[in-house]
């Protein structure tokens, strides 16, 4: 009996700092991956704007000013910092993580940041992605009319565009993303868009959408194979790191002046807008939803 016991103890005392040392081995496996992911978006981001310290971005190898034009038919003659009359301020304590833009009714001014040398922008196979957060009731917040929450353009909505919107006449509001390349190669014969079917469209329309005056919805989108000549763009769409749809098989050339493009923010919107950030690359799904679950947004990536 004594020696039974012996070994039954010795087995027990063996074991259990082996499944210590399993599950702290296991720890320092993930903490050294999430390290390394992290290290990873750190590398692939180009313009962050977290509206902590105002409304001007944080990081950018291009103008970090925010600007604000008298309306959209002169979206780019544009004068540094928010319009005045009150329509849109900082949100103190009010962001996903410290402060965020509080648009507060609709206004004409257009609010817009540079895009060159913000958004690495390329002539040839150009990759990416765009990732922001919302706080709203489309429904009860936002006046009977399209909303696009962030455009980006050198010129139209449905030339050579990126942007994301809630729709004017659905009821619930329907959650869209809108990828056009130049009007010349999806539209050549400039038709009438609202006769296009649907399947023509590109674009990945959410319905019912997820947001809520209650919480953060996280927003991103990705794309890959832009400005390759041949019918090979794609892009997904995603919420609170979820895909959510995709637009694919398609040329998606986008001839775009760096120096005319600009990003504009908050046309028609109401609600806050935090956290804008653009990569040089399309992050992956585990990418999009670790970017979603940063407890401290992209301030942190950045140290």
């Amino acid at each position: 009996m004594k020696n039974k016991s012996s070994s039954s103890s010795s087995r027990t005392s063996v074991a259990l700092p082996l499944a210590l040392l399993v599950a702290l081995l296991c720890h320092g496996a993930t903490e050294s991956l999430r390290a390394a992911s992290t290290t990873s978006l750190s590398q692939s981001l180009t313009f962050h704007a977290s509206f902590d310290h105002g409304p001007d971005a944080d990081f950018g190898s291009g103008e970090r000013r925010l600007f604000h034009a008298p309306s959209l038919k002169q979206p780019r003659v544009g004068k540094p910092g928010l319009p005045p009359g009150g329509a849109v301020s900082i949100g103190r304590g009010e962001g996903r993580t410290g402060d965020a833009l509080r648009f507060h009714r609709k206004a004409p001014e257009v609010l817009f940041f540079q895009v060159e040398k913000n958004f690495a922008y390329a002539k040839s196979n150009w990759n990416g992605t765009v990732s922001f957060w919302l706080r709203l009731d489309p429904e009860a917040d936002l006046p009977p009319d399209y909303c696009d929450p962030l455009i980006i353009t050198p010129r139209e909505w449905n030339d050579g565009a990126l942007w994301v919107d809630f729709s004017k006449d659905e009821r619930p509001r329907h959650f869209r993303l809108g990828l056009f390349a130049d009007r010349s190669v999806w539209d050549p014969q400039r038709r009438n868009y609202d006769t296009f079917p649907p399947d023509e469209r590109p674009i990945v329309t959410v319905t019912p959408s997820p947001f809520s005056r209650d919480r953060w919805t996280h927003v991103a989108y990705t794309f890959s194979n832009f400005n390759t000549g041949q019918k090979d763009g794609v892009a997904t769409l995603y919420l609170d790191g979820k895909p959510q749809g995709s637009v694919s098989a398609r040329e998606q050339t986008l001839s775009w002046e760096p120096s005319q493009a600009i990003a504009m923010i908050g046309i028609n919107y109401i609600g806050l807008f935090d956290e804008l950030a653009f990569f040089n690359r399309a992050l992956t799904a585990d990418e999009v939803g670790q970017l979603f679950a940063l407890p401290d947004g992209l301030t942190t990536v950045r140290k």
